[in-house]
């Protein structure tokens, strides 16, 4: 098995296929199969509690996606043993050991887990380079993702960008990954899209939004973002009947950097009133209080909240469910510290690619949990069509 493998290696480092009649692949998922099924079989021969012993194999033609092989399963003197690896009947490898590799990738473990893991559980040894074949599947597949088509309508989108050190000539640049989180009509979340760019823009964000229009998106009803200039206009130039709500905590995040630490404790009890009031007119008129009482030492701070407010207070006109869900970008902050956990032990990434194909695979994780609407959604779509109702009702199974 040992040769096998090196020779595996050696054909990845002379550039052989990996599927294929002459894939290196195909013997490693041999190899790894029958290593698993040797191992369920011991355990069953240890638990039995009648006599029992190994008793040679039997050999069938066993097809994956990487290419066909001979399997040989182990069988047992009293017939009892009964693998679950690939059952007996069981013909088709339908890429187990890929998505067994993919799953731990998935959950954040580098190569260097991953063999471990292999190596606990199934006595074989891979190179990084065979770890890094298996998950260059998923390029592919993410290209695929990123082009799919869309809904025509979405009534909660939110937008927002991370950072990572990606290698580029020699050295490590900082990236932007652009992140559109969005709620569907059914009230699920889906994320739209992931884009990479060499820094955040709204010109570039401008780029994003126009594919997410040639993928099908005509409307989008309210667009969560982040204080980023430019950014309302860049929506507006593709979605001008879009609702643009500037992220309430990010804007108090950055004021809060012009006041002096001995004044911001009063200051922010001062400017909840602000961004807590119960309607639009009454967070204008504690506004105003605001200024008043503070304008003189920190006219900066003032004048950011007056030159945002049309897009800082939309979420006023809205009712307290609607409000929670889109007066910050909280909800696709949350898919950012999802990938923060896959990538927090890497300190940069050799290429695009490796980037992009970690966070599909957190993506993949992350969106199986996505299966059921939001709470209230049925209450909060019906309050949006109050709003939206030209924009919105074509789209309603009703």
């Amino acid at each position: 098995m040992d040769s096998d493998l090196n020779q595996a290696v050696e054909d990845l480092r002379a550039g052989k296929p990996m599927n294929g009649k002459d894939g290196f692949l195909t013997p490693l998922i041999k190899q790894l199969t029958e290593a698993a099924l040797k191992t369920e079989q011991e355990q069953h021969i240890a638990d039995d509690e009648q006599p029992n012993r190994k008793n040679g194999y039997t050999s069938k033609t066993v097809k994956s996606a990487s290419g066909s092989f001979e399997l040989d399963t182990p069988r047992d003197r009293s017939g009892t043993f009964d693998p679950q690896f690939i059952k007996k009947n069981q013909t088709h490898l339908t890429d187990d050991l890929e998505r067994k590799i993919i799953a731990l990738y998935a959950h954040g473990n580098s190569y260097q887990s991953i063999r471990e893991h292999l190596k606990d559980f199934y006595d074989i040894d891979f190179s990084n380079g065979t770890l890094n074949a298996v998950t260059d599947k998923l390029l592919p597949e993410l290209e695929s993702w990123r082009e799919r088509d869309l809904d025509p309508v979405y009534p909660i989108v939110w937008l927002d960008a991370i950072h990572y050190k990606v290698r580029k000539n020699g050295r490590y640049v900082s990236k932007a990954i652009y992140t559109i989180l969005a709620l569907n009509i059914e009230g699920k979340k889906e994320l739209l899209g992931l884009y990479l760019s060499d820094a955040e823009g709204a010109h570039y964000w401008l780029s994003v939004l126009t594919d997410l229009q040639n993928r099908g998106v005509k409307d989008i009803l309210i667009a969560c973002v982040d204080g980023l200039t430019g950014f309302p206009e860049a929506i507006e130039t593709i979605y001008p009947e879009t609702e643009v709500q500037q992220c309430i905590i990010h804007q108090i995040r950055n004021s809060m950097k012009y006041v002096a630490s001995k004044n911001q404790k009063a200051f922010m009890a001062d400017l909840k009133a602000v961004y807590r009031a119960a309607t639009k007119n009454a967070a204008e008129t504690a506004l105003k209080e605001l200024d008043a009482k503070w304008g003189k030492q920190y006219p900066v701070v003032i004048r950011s909240w007056r030159k945002k407010w049309d897009n800082l207070s939309v979420y006023f006109k809205y009712p307290e469910n609607v409000r929670k869900a889109i007066y910050t970008t909280n909800a696709v902050e949350a898919v950012h510290r999802q990938f923060r956990k896959l990538t927090k032990t890497k300190g940069g990434f050799p290429n695009e690619n490796s980037l992009l194909k970690l966070l599909y695979a957190g993506i993949l994780n992350a969106s199986e949990k996505w299966t059921h609407p939001v709470q209230n959604w049925n209450l909060t779509l019906s309050q949006l069509v109050i709003h939206f109702e030209d924009l919105i009702e074509p789209y309603l199974d009703i």
